[in-house]
């Protein structure tokens, strides 16, 4: 996208016609609802994996650990931890995936985007979503059925708020008549992908979105789902994936479907991105969770023979010539 033709998270992640890889946060493998989410074996992997050539780095939000929910997602609030990892790393992108916007007020959600994009150096990926959790409406006092209302308020709000001086907005949420939010992207915008449908059309989100993060699913499903998203726009907007593994130590294993995901070798995984790509997925965000393996091993043999046919999109190097 022109407007992002600068910014370093986006074009180390999104090209059009190709796929990259990413990983989720937490970089282990783990059981149940709790990680340990050890921050220097954390940064000790997201340095491997910028190394490696990842894309990216995804983080979730849960504003609330709901026990009925079975996963208390990225533990961490998601901007400060990725404002931790952006200080030990230098080039890969950093995501959330996604913050529930619905549940915070536009004003904070604006300066903390803004911040984490100022201080890694434009590298920061914005995946918003109007929120799943039913327990968490009730207990922000927030009425489940505004939500999508809520989510297209936050969109206006902080776009407003990135790219002018002082604005003045009047909202369900935001009345502001003086003072300003600060700081200001550089490129006075920021990436910002919706996460499923977000209580929106899928047309609404192609004209406001700059990006669209959507769930796994049969290849059929997802060709069609993504040549929709195609039409929908004239624009490049990228789409995006999670995907969790289980690698399998066994290079040839066949498939097994798993709850979440499935287990299998690395052959069936590269045929896998490779059909996918084939469809339009321009990234694929792998999640460790349930693992058989410990995560450095699972990341050192992705990095070693699947990344090579999937690598980040790195920036041409000029060479220049003395007549």
């Amino acid at each position: 996208m022109k407007q992002f033709e600068s910014h370093r998270g986006f074009n180390r992640t999104f090209k059009e016609g190709k796929m990259t890889l990413g990983l989720n946060f937490p970089l282990e493998a783990y059981k149940g609802s709790f990680p340990e989410m050890d921050l220097e074996k954390q940064v000790q992997l997201a340095r491997r994996a910028e190394d490696y050539g990842f894309a990216s780095l995804t983080v979730r939000d849960a504003p609330l650990y709901d026990p009925d929910f079975g996963d208390v997602g990225g533990l961490y609030d998601p901007f400060m931890f990725l404002t931790y990892i952006a200080a030990h790393t230098d080039e890969i992108a950093l995501a959330t995936g996604s913050i529930v916007t619905t549940l915070r007020n536009p004003l904070h959600t604006a300066k903390s985007a803004a911040t984490l994009e100022s201080l890694s150096g434009n590298r920061f990926l914005f995946g918003a979503a109007s929120g799943d959790r039913p327990v968490e409406f009730p207990a922000f006092k927030t009425d489940i059925d505004d939500k999508g209302e809520l989510f297209r308020e936050s969109l206006h709000v902080m776009r407003k708020l990135w790219k002018e001086e002082f604005p003045e907005i009047q909202t369900e949420r935001v009345n502001l008549t003086h003072g300003d939010v600060v700081p200001k992207p550089e490129l006075s915008d920021i990436p910002v992908f919706g996460t499923g449908y977000g209580s929106q059309t899928l047309e609404w989100l192609a004209e406001n979105m700059d990006g669209w993060f959507f769930y796994p699913q049969d290849l059929k499903g997802q060709k069609e789902l993504i040549a929709k998203w195609r039409q929908a726009t004239e624009m490049f907007k990228p789409f995006a994936q999670p995907l969790f593994v289980d690698l399998s130590e066994r290079p040839g294993e066949a498939p097994k479907k798993r709850q979440i995901g499935f287990r299998a070798g690395r052959n069936f995984l590269m045929d896998y991105l490779d059909a996918y790509q084939d469809a339009g997925v321009n990234h694929v965000m792998i999640g460790l969770k349930d693992s058989s393996r410990p995560a450095e091993e699972v990341i050192q043999e992705l990095g070693e023979y699947i990344v090579p046919k999937f690598p980040a999109i790195m920036k041409p190097k000029f060479t220049f010539f003395n007549n």
